[in-house]
């Protein structure tokens, strides 16, 4: 027949003998099984007196502990066993049984009598082989084993007796079971073997040309090409590998143009600017900012002299011209970095430096990119640090005025203790008036170290603020008592012109309010000479559209130059750029204090003047703010 002519016949020929094989020699093995079933049922004997013994002298440490005895019960469960334990008195202990056990529940009095296990309470072991009917009631027989061994102390007095069973299959139903399994196997095993080969007559050529056909489609470009696993042979494995090589095809592109994606996400979301250069300084990729730059540079006009070089002293940087550097006719490489790029080309390492182009500054790190061993262009980050140079150049202005400041107190205050230390003062009165120096001097100092940490607590946030309702014409009246012996003693006029009308703040500190008046008063009389006017005055307003009360500090003193007024507020700020003070002097932050103190109170202070003829401070503070913190 064709069939057995064909490699599906051959095949299955070659199945059919192997499974007879097989059959054959289970069958071998299960005979040997059964002639031997006794002798392994007397080791069973052993092993369960064994067992029984182990578990005795365990329990002699657990003697109470029926946590100890329902895990032992767990575990011989799975061996189809189960221990009692029966006490002196002959009453059994009841142990917590686990409600999925699968070996039935009996007492020991169904194995043993009680004369039994009197014996065993003798120091006697007792092995008995028991079997049990339909009804429960038991027969001789091989259904279950039982063993009783003594349960000792740790002083070795005998307590009561172990019991552990264990259910027995009996020897006809092993062989009978052997038997039908044996059948069923071959029957099976004959009846898999005939349909696989009819399968694989019929279906095995199917796969191959299917193969064929995916393999063509994939030649032409086709990645997405799926062959259908129709089996889990070594044809199914070729297909599933087929399958998966085309999707592992088809996910490398995928991640690929993800990954692209990704990275053109990430350098748009950047802040700093991105530039990548090729080998030849020619720009291939930029982020928007790196764009911007790259076009806002290209228009510039460049010259040799404003190009800065690097910070990094130690690398040979070549020539600094910029005709070294030949350029494509692409988009060029900015003019400022052109000397970044020749460092890194020269010498392949990262290379930072700080650029000044126009009124910015830029710190700029630039990185090789290699192919291989080769540097194939460079990768320039890009950030503007304009504002942080500003910030810095404050920082140390401000340790320079700081320093300024204290030298001149500190000064005065070395040279006059020196002066009473010499005894150069010959009188009581030049004594006492070298003190008076020196204790101004102090309080200067005071005043500016006080100053500073007021301001200090401020900027960062940390100002305390006591809000409560506040009259303000109340505290524009207390200031006026509070500065009119100054202005007696002076030569000032100082009045204070309030409305009828009571002038209500809901939230407001009153010792911070206090505080502003008192540094524009003192402002004022500092620059205004005697024989003129100062002001205050106070009204309703509006800030913001919510109802706030104005408040302004008015003097006839030499005024502020107007390229000096946007600066004013700023720490140290001297309008009149002299850095020399008496010692009644101001430190210089009164009205950096003024306008933290009026922000936390989310209103606001601006100044009019001219050189001549006068200042003019007004300051709005809502009556009721919406949150204040």
């Amino acid at each position: 027949m064709f069939i057995f002519r064909s490699v599906v016949g051959k095949l299955w020929i070659t199945i059919i003998g192997l499974v007879a094989v097989v059959l054959l020699i289970l069958g071998f093995f299960l005979v040997n099984y059964m002639e031997n079933y006794f002798s392994q049922a007397k080791d069973q004997k052993n092993d369960i007196q064994k067992l029984a013994n182990q578990f005795s002298l365990e329990a002699t440490r657990h003697l109470d502990d029926l946590k100890f005895y329902q895990l032992s019960n767990e575990l011989l469960s799975l061996q189809d066993a189960r221990m009692l334990l029966v006490k002196s008195n002959y009453e059994e202990m009841s142990i917590p049984v686990s409600a999925d056990s699968s070996v039935a529940s009996y007492h020991a009095s169904d194995f043993f009598s009680e004369d039994e296990l009197k014996q065993v309470m003798e120091s006697q072991t007792i092995i008995k082989q028991i079997g049990r009917d339909e009804s429960g009631k038991f027969l001789t027989g091989t259904e279950y084993l039982a063993a009783a061994v003594p349960l000792r102390d740790q002083q070795g007095g005998i307590q009561g007796a172990v019991v552990l069973y264990q259910s027995l299959q009996s020897l006809e139903a092993t062989q009978w079971y052997m038997l039908k399994l044996f059948v069923y196997v071959s029957i099976v095993g004959f009846l898999m073997t005939t349909f696989f080969a009819f399968f694989l007559f019929s279906r095995i050529t199917r796969p191959l040309q299917q193969l064929k056909k995916a393999a063509d489609l994939i030649t032409m470009g086709e990645y997405g090409t799926r062959v259908p696993i129709m089996s889990k042979d070594e044809i199914g494995e070729l297909a599933k590998t087929f399958n998966h090589m085309g999707e592992k095809l088809r996910e490398s592109i995928k991640e690929l143009s993800e990954e692209k994606e990704h990275l053109s996400s990430v350098l748009r979301s950047m802040t700093d600017a991105v530039i990548t250069l090729d080998a030849e300084g020619t720009v291939i990729l930029t982020n928007p900012q790196g764009n911007k730059i790259v076009q806002e540079w290209s228009e510039i006009e460049w010259e040799d002299d404003i190009v800065t070089r690097p910070i990094k002293q130690d690398t040979a940087l070549g020539d600094w011209g910029l005709t070294s550097l030949s350029l494509p006719s692409g988009e060029p490489i900015p003019v400022p970095l052109i000397p970044l790029f020749e460092a890194v080309v020269a010498e392949p390492s990262e290379t930072a430096s700080k650029l000044h182009v126009q009124n910015g500054v830029w710190s700029v790190a630039m990185t090789p990119l290699y192919s291989r061993d080769q540097v194939r262009g460079a990768v320039a980050v890009l950030r503007d640090i304009t504002e942080e140079e500003r910030l810095d150049k404050l920082r140390k202005d401000f340790v320079a005025n700081v320093s300024h400041e204290l030298r001149t107190p500190l000064s005065m205050l070395q040279g006059y203790s020196e002066a009473l230390l010499d005894d150069i003062a010959a009188t009581p009165e030049e004594r006492k008036e070298l003190a008076q120096v020196i204790h101004d001097e102090s309080l200067r100092m005071g005043r500016l170290v006080r100053d500073l940490l007021d301001l200090a607590r401020m900027e960062a946030g940390h100002l305390e603020l006591y809000f409560r309702e506040v009259e303000v014409d109340s505290l524009l009246r207390r200031m006026h008592r509070k500065f009119s012996v100054l202005a007696k003693e002076r030569g000032i006029s100082l009045s204070a012109e309030l409305p009828e009308t009571p002038l209500i703040l809901r939230k407001a500190d009153e010792d911070r309010l206090e505080q502003v008046l008192t540094n524009l008063l003192d402002n004022a009389f500092r620059h205004t000479a005697s024989g003129a006017r100062i002001a205050v005055k106070a009204g309703q307003a509006v800030l913001r559209e919510q109802p706030a009360i104005r408040i302004e500090v008015s003097d006839a003193g030499q005024g502020i130059p107007a390229d000096d007024l946007p600066y004013i507020f700023e720490r140290f700020y001297k309008a009149d750029k002299a850095r020399t003070r008496g010692s009644s002097g101001g430190t210089g932050l009164g009205l950096a204090i003024v306008k933290n103190i009026v922000d936390a109170h989310q209103g606001s202070v601006s100044v009019q003047s001219a050189l001549g003829q006068g200042t003019t401070f007004t300051i709005l503070i809502p009556c009721n703010p919406k949150a204040v913190s």
